[in-house]
């Protein structure tokens, strides 16, 4: 088949990735870059803002001003995303057979009135063992069944001691929500099955750009062809069928881009209205994510990764989950010049609270706060730091009450590709899988 994929994100390198070979593949991407919003910059520039302004993303606030930090020798990302599932997961396994890509993975942390790493002790896992070995390892038809079933709910029935901590906390970071009410108790525990053993989570060495190159070369080496600022404005369609993009003819149409913004490309008119409404009210995640560069850590804390809760009745949830993340500052991840470590934190929040200024200052001092308790004097060693604000941040949020389309739509050979649909995982891992649903469902 001749097939035409729209958006060179990773779900839609990943698709072509799989398809590459076996048909003819073409992929289009308006912008000069690969990844999507899993891309890692070169340094931040003066048109910085305005480009992170075509990813739903704003400056909340620098330090010094962005101005100051012009030039500045670092490559950073986009967003934070930090790959769970470790080698479990769907972005490792597409890339068996692929190579260019390394990865530093570490356990998780815990920063709470002490900090703890690893979070749980072997003593609290022998605790825990009983519970956690039966919802791991329970039934598939089980976990089908609690797909309805809240993580509140499931917290009120499962949780004590420090697996009550352990089950309000991976549920928000595995889903990206803070509203425990809204989370799937089923998606969770079919998800957390990814994370055991192993490193549960995993950064590729270089950044994220390692993975679209990686992705890129093979596709290029298996014949699929690759047009950068390249814009489709139309998907054809007729009689229900697509049959290419602007003109040009192809049997099958991939869109790997947020599903609310496919009738950029595709017209209302194709679709029933009741698909038209759903598709545009879906709810995709929001956060915080900062960047600190400082000229000095502790080795100890290279390339680790730590977890906190922060209690705060002014957010949905009334408790925010975030990440403090340290394989950006291992040298191994040449990201930085030497003895300069770059220090990836997030917070998650809805899109909402991501657009409201007044909460930016409440967001930053979280996360400075939980930083200080890792490095208490670390602003003495302070270069700069960056905090931005990303109102969509993962295509679609799964929840119990915003459930992800299928990759297939109601327009035949029309497919879509990414982290909005219903795949497993979520960010990467979600974006990743899809190509897996896609290959299978033209084969």
């Amino acid at each position: 088949m001749k097939i035409a994929i729209v958006g060179a994100g990773l779900g839609g390198l990943a698709t072509a990735a799989k398809l590459a070979g076996e048909h003819i593949v073409d992929i289009y991407e308006k912008e000069a870059m690969l990844g999507g919003r899993a891309l890692t910059m070169n340094g931040i520039s003066e048109n910085y803002r305005k480009f992170i302004a075509k990813f739903e993303m704003a400056n909340a606030f620098a330090y010094p001003s962005l101005e100051e930090i012009y030039g500045a020798d670092y490559k950073i990302d986009l967003g934070f995303h930090l790959i769970g599932g470790g080698k479990r997961g769907a972005c490792a396994k597409a890339l068996k057979g692929i190579d260019g890509v390394d990865f530093i993975g570490s356990r998780l942390g815990y920063i709470g009135e002490k900090i703890a790493y690893p979070m749980l002790s072997f003593a609290d896992k022998m605790k825990m063992l009983p519970r956690i070995i039966q919802l791991m390892t329970s039934r598939k038809k089980t976990i089908e069944a609690m797909k309805n079933m809240s993580m509140e709910e499931a917290i009120d029935k499962y949780g004590k001691g420090k697996l009550k901590t352990v089950l309000k906390i991976f549920p928000r970071l595995i889903t990206t929500v803070n509203d425990l009410g809204r989370i799937s108790a089923g998606e969770t525990f079919f998800a957390q099955r990814e994370l055991m053993g192993g490193h549960p989570v995993i950064y590729p060495v270089g950044g994220l750009k390692s993975i679209s190159r990686a992705f890129a070369s093979y596709i290029e080496r298996n014949g699929g062809k690759i047009f950068l600022r390249h814009e489709v404005k139309n998907v054809d369609i007729d009689d229900g069928i697509a049959k290419g993009i602007d003109g040009k003819e192809y049997d099958t149409v991939i869109l790997n881009m947020p599903v609310q913004h496919i009738f950029k490309v595709v017209g209302e008119r194709h679709f029933e209205n009741e698909w038209v409404r759903k598709i545009k009210g879906l709810e995709g995640t929001g956060s915080m994510v900062a960047y600190h560069v400082l000229n000095n850590l502790s080795a100890k804390l290279l390339g680790k990764s730590f977890v906190f809760l922060e209690k705060n009745d002014g957010f949905v949830g009334n408790e925010l989950a975030g990440m403090i993340d340290f394989k950006m500052a291992s040298q191994h991840g040449l990201l930085s010049p030497k003895k300069k470590y770059i220090v990836q934190s997030y917070l998650i929040c809805s899109p909402e609270e991501a657009k409201d200024k007044r909460k930016w200052y409440e967001m930053a001092a979280m996360i400075d706060k939980n930083l200080e308790k890792l490095i208490p004097d670390y602003k003495k060693s302070l270069e700069w730091s960056i905090y931005n604000v990303i109102w969509h941040l993962d295509g679609v949020a799964k929840t119990v009450d915003n459930e992800k389309p299928s990759i297939v739509t109601p327009v035949k050979n029309l497919y879509l590709a990414g982290d909005s649909v219903n795949s497993k995982g979520i960010g990467i891992n979600c974006a990743i899988d899809s190509a897996r649903l896609i290959r299978e469902k033209l084969k």
